[in-house]
């Protein structure tokens, strides 16, 4: 897994890194067929000037065979933005598969009704 972490409008530090490549780690033991993963962390200072707080965003772009999947959390501090990041894409990453095992136990799904079908028999048009 190719996991990317950059920083915008903050130095991401050591201890950083190391909190968001540990949460990620209980993403990828649900899923092991991540291809990269991009996180974003953030500070927004629009609010500070006025007195209000500073707000700390951790976004992820995570890529699996087909498709993208996009999350962002937005906290007042650093390290709980990134865990809430974390908790969201796992739990998309959970829903993704379990949509991706109940299309294995479908199968193609006409297949199954035609057998259930098949063994009625049908009159002969006249």
């Amino acid at each position: 897994m190719n996991v990317s972490i950059s920083g915008h409008h903050i130095s991401v530090t050591d201890a950083m890194n190391t909190a968001v490549r540990e949460k990620l780690e209980k993403v990828e033991r649900h899923f092991d067929q991540i291809q990269s993963i991009q996180v974003i962390l953030s500070l927004d200072n629009s609010g500070a000037n006025d007195g209000g707080k500073k707000s700390h965003k951790a976004e992820a772009i995570m890529r699996v065979s087909g498709q993208e999947m996009f999350v962002q959390a937005c906290e007042d501090d650093m390290y709980k933005a990134i865990n809430e990041m974390a908790d969201k894409l796992d739990r998309q990453v959970r829903k993704y598969k379990t949509r991706q095992e109940r299309k294995k136990v479908r199968g193609a799904g006409r297949d199954g009704r035609y057998e259930e079908v098949s063994g009625v028999e049908v009159a002969p048009a006249t």
